[in-house]
């Protein structure tokens, strides 16, 4: 535990001293974290007070840069994925921003659940384009339906710092297996590893001591970064190669 705890606090240095922030008129502030987005450009979000509450945005970016790249967002299948993903964070949409309010109470909670919504929402269509007809998430799922696997779907689990933590699928625990807890990760980076592990670290002290991570990665047509598979094993969650997923397949169905 207290190896864990040396983590998370490492964690939080990290993300406090790589953060930076600006006054960019007499409204808004800019705030640098971090976060890479796909182009590896650090992930910035802005914030201006109104009355008693903030309001936190990434000023349409992240939608914005996916349709730019030949993601078309319109689709009524598209639009669901969006909208689940983005509610299960607590974040809305403002015409193409992703959007919080706060309050000083809760404005670290909510800052990090829009970062969290941006870094999914990049994940989930990574790639697309308009002749896609499925997301990783949705191929996860189908594949997990094909072997007859019993799940739950975008789980969240509140973690240890008071933080919210989305899980994409839970299988119950078995006769022969714990419980499993996956994620499925779609452009698998540094960011998204150190997020996941985060993710888990923050949550597992609330799940069964015998409960295991799994990250699903996705491999077509690109190679993992071998610092990506260390990370992630070092944090005691299972990297599961997409192309090799059958391999996984007795510690899912079982």
């Amino acid at each position: 535990m207290n190896q864990v705890a040396s983590l998370i606090d490492r964690y939080y240095s990290w993300l406090r001293d790589k953060t930076a922030w600006r006054a960019i008129n007499k409204d808004w502030v800019e705030i640098t974290t971090p976060y890479l987005d796909r182009h590896n450009d650090y992930i910035q979000l802005y914030l201006k007070q109104e009355g008693d509450k903030y309001v936190l945005t990434d000023d349409s970016h992240t939608i914005t840069d996916l349709i730019q790249a030949g993601c078309s967002l319109d689709s009524p299948k598209r639009q669901k994925l969006l909208q689940m993903t983005i509610n299960g964070f607590g974040v809305h949409l403002r015409g193409q921003a992703l959007e919080v309010q706060a309050t000083p109470a809760n404005f670290a909670l909510r800052k990090h659940n829009l970062l969290q919504a941006i870094l999914a929402v990049n994940d989930l269509f990574y790639l697309a384009s308009p002749t896609v007809a499925s997301f990783f998430f949705e191929d996860v799922a189908l594949w997990l339906d094909s072997h007859d696997i019993r799940y739950t779907e975008r789980v969240k689990f509140a973690g240890r710092s008071g933080y919210d933590h989305m899980f994409d699928f839970v299988v119950p625990k078995s006769k022969r297996q714990p419980e499993r807890i996956l994620k499925a990760i779609n452009n698998p980076n540094k960011d998204y590893a150190q997020a996941t592990a985060f993710s888990w670290l923050d949550t597992r002290e609330a799940r069964s001591p015998e409960a295991t991570a799994f990250a699903v990665l996705n491999d077509e047509g690109r190679q993992i970064s071998p610092s990506v598979i260390e990370a992630l094993q070092n944090y005691e969650i299972t990297p599961m190669i997409w192309t090799r997923r059958d391999e996984m397949l007795d510690r899912l169905a079982a």
